[in-house]
């Protein structure tokens, strides 16, 4: 009889309770038993896990590491699943591998290179994946400048940090002077260029920001797994446009994404974004974490978490092909538990795994909001 799995997943998204459901339903009917941590007692992966811990804020990421290192030995953790420290972490492989804890995480060059969005797209452009132009800025002068090589052109811009994760900062340009108009219905990502001229040259620090032209939809989300071989077993498209969702295994997506998770060691789960420039596809952006619409391929008839442990434990899953790709949906937002404030948790073996309110399809489609 094999042993339950135990996987912990650190301060992560809300929307990762999918994630752990997933692992719980795995194909192979093996035992998992989850272990959270997060800074916030309200978030909902702790209510959704087996056994949880408030991490501590504040610390430096030599500090982190070694609460990790604690956390796998006192709690067991065969699979570990980084997001906060991801770096710092990876960096330490040998050390959790020691203590018997996978890291469900790539290399750490991996990390390096796409963590920095300048790097990224001077990294993927030399292996020839298209990428949009693009201008790193941290002035007022510097901006202006690129805002205005770009509306030469015809284009909007926009911009993001160089840094930085899901859409974070992220604010189009437009020239177009404040107004009442910008205080009805939602806020929106829209800035007045002037307003951000005046407050960069009011800064006391330089920013560290890219500018490029606003890319057109759709937008393609490619979840990838792939092993430490560096052999991709999995990659299916997610495509968005506005509210419709939709799946794609059309290979002018898949093949750049195969191109860069294999290229630079993006080992087990990765996403890597896609939009339009004119007529042709070029990379938005890669993260090397799970995503966290990751779940929604259940709609295509795959349980990617429950592969990308078995990866990590060893035990190779082969070429994952999706058995069909499901119907375009919309995701929404639902109601999910919380606990007690009192910490530790530690769910006793006999006391049944709480079951969500949603039916169980509607669950794996939707999409719980960040908290």
């Amino acid at each position: 009889m094999l042993s339950r799995v135990r996987v912990w997943l650190n301060r992560t998204y809300a929307e990762n309770v999918f994630f752990m459901e997933q692992l719980r339903r795995n194909p192979s009917d093996r035992a998992v038993e989850i272990h959270a941590t997060h800074a916030d007692p309200d978030s909902p992966v702790l209510a959704a896990a087996d056994t949880a811990d408030l991490e501590p804020d504040g610390l430096s990421p030599a500090g982190y590491v070694e609460y990790a290192l604690d956390q796998c030995a006192r709690r067991g953790i065969d699979v570990f699943v980084p997001r906060l420290h991801q770096a710092a972490i990876v960096a330490h492989r040998a050390e959790f591998a020691a203590a018997g804890t996978a890291l469900l995480a790539p290399t750490p060059e991996a990390v390096a290179v796409f963590e920095d969005k300048a790097t990224a797209y001077e990294a993927v452009r030399s292996v020839g994946v298209p990428v949009p132009p693009w201008w790193r800025v941290h002035t007022a002068d510097e901006l202006l400048a690129a805002v205005e090589e770009l509306e030469e052109t015809g284009h909007k811009a926009c911009f993001k940090p160089a840094a930085g994760a899901g859409g974070v900062g992220f604010r189009v340009i437009t020239r177009a002077p404040f107004s009442l108009a910008h205080l009805e219905g939602f806020p929106g990502p829209y800035v007045q260029l002037d307003l951000v001229l005046d407050a960069l040259r009011r800064a006391e620090e330089p920013v560290d920001w890219l500018v490029m032209p606003r890319l057109e939809q759709p937008e393609v989300s490619v979840d990838v797994l792939a092993g430490p071989d560096n052999r991709v077993r999995l990659a299916v498209g997610r495509t968005k446009n506005g509210r419709r969702r939709g799946f794609t295994l059309d290979e002018r997506w898949l093949a750049p994404a195969r191109l860069i998770a294999e290229g630079f060691g993006l080992h087990y789960l990765s996403n890597i974004q896609f939009r339009m420039y004119g007529d042709e596809p070029v990379l938005l952006d890669v993260n090397t974490r799970p995503a966290g619409g990751l779940h929604q391929l259940s709609l295509c008839g795959i349980n990617a978490p429950w592969a990308a442990v078995q990866l990590a434990l060893g035990e190779d899953p082969g070429v994952v092909e999706p058995p069909f790709l499901g119907q375009d949906y919309t995701v929404v937002s639902g109601p999910r538990p919380l606990l007690p404030t009192a910490f530790p948790r530690q769910r006793e073996a006999e006391v049944p795994l709480p079951v969500a309110a949603m039916p169980l399809q509607a669950a794996s489609a939707a999409e719980v909001l960040p908290l």
